[in-house]
């Protein structure tokens, strides 16, 4: 596919009202250290070069992912490129020995614990991008954010994200210390932030950070249902929408993908990236950098190349129908996500 190879580097947008400039797609770390399963290290580092190759300058981790893991990991590529690259990283989820166990801190000791570790695990002075990764309800916003501007006047962290919040609680932490990034999944399979988080994030000069937006790989057409076709390890196993009849309703969504993808010629996983960075458009001044996450750099610079095609207004409208009949919730527990929290 040579209009689509991914060799020409990415246009770069500036992230969020006097943000950093990116790549306008950056990179998921999270999978190299979690979640999917085992990782050839050498081809994720190959993977890191590759995306810096292709444009991609935002890479993406949290202090969550693999225990601290994903962090040490970029560290040495973090260290090489230092002034080439946008660092985003997060804190709030709180996890120990029982592997099933997930907390969520926001407290302000619990703030200033976890930015010393980052900054640590990542061999940093300054985090470019720090996010509260979700929110706790029983903490106020103003004692959360207010906890994350110290770390700003202190020089350890640049500028403020959120994840996984409302519109009214964006505008609320905004009004505390200005945010440049709301970080939610966003794609062709779910769509619920556009009810409130996405045109407050517009109004704001907030960017919108999509994570999962190839609806953790079902768009690219990879797998049928994740109980049989992936591996015992991979999370995708528990998700709701991936297995059992749920995940064959959803699968028979991706024709249309397909088709789109076909008159392109390009892959169905670069038609779910192209959409959502055409969907931003419906909100004017809205910025979208979408962060999908590989381990494989032919992969990676498929994905960069996305950001490439321009879809037609009858091909908008032919996608346009396919959130809606998704079955299945985006996690078994959707207690702390926005959705949770809408009006």
């Amino acid at each position: 596919m040579t209009e689509h190879d991914g060799t020409t580097t990415i246009e770069q947008v500036e992230l969020g009202k006097g943000g950093p400039l990116v790549g306008v797609q950056g990179l998921g770390c999270m999978g190299i250290s979690e979640f999917y399963g085992d990782t050839d290290e050498a081809a994720a580092r190959e993977t890191l070069d590759a995306a810096l190759a292709a444009g991609v300058t935002l890479f993406d981790t949290a202090d969550v992912y693999g225990l601290g893991r994903n962090e040490e990991f970029l560290a040495p590529f973090v260290a090489a490129h230092r002034e080439e690259i946008t660092l985003a990283t997060k804190f709030a989820i709180e996890r120990n020995e029982d592997p099933h166990y997930r907390g969520v801190r926001n407290d302000r000791a619990y703030v200033r614990q976890a930015v010393e570790g980052s900054l640590r695990r990542l061999g940093v002075d300054v985090i470019d991008l720090y996010y509260m990764h979700r929110r706790d309800p029983a903490v106020p916003l103003a004692e959360s954010v207010g906890a994350m501007a110290e770390l700003v006047r202190e020089g350890k962290v640049r500028h403020l994200g959120l994840s996984e919040v409302t519109g009214a609680e964006l505008r609320e932490a905004h009004a505390v210390h200005p945010i440049v990034a709301l970080q939610s999944e966003w794609s062709l399979f779910s769509r619920d932030v556009e009810r409130s988080a996405v045109p407050a994030a517009a109004e704001l000069g907030v960017a919108f950070v999509p994570y999962s937006p190839l609806g953790r790989g079902f768009l690219t057409g990879a797998f049928a249902d994740a109980s049989t076709d992936l591996g015992a390890e991979d999370f995708r196993r528990h998700q709701p929408r991936f297995t059992g009849e749920n995940a064959k309703t959803n699968a028979a969504l991706l024709a249309p993908v397909r088709e789109v993808a076909a008159a392109h010629g390009a892959s169905p996983a670069q038609i779910a990236l192209a959409w959502v960075q055409q969907r931003a458009r419906v909100h004017q001044g809205l910025t979208v950098v979408p962060i999908p996450g590989t381990r494989r750099a032919a992969r990676l610079r498929e994905n960069a190349a996305a950001a490439r095609i321009t879809l037609t207004a009858a091909e908008l409208a032919l996608l346009e129908p396919i959130a809606s009949r998704v079955v299945g919730d985006r996690y078994p527990d959707m207690t702390f996500t926005s959705a949770s929290r809408e009006a």
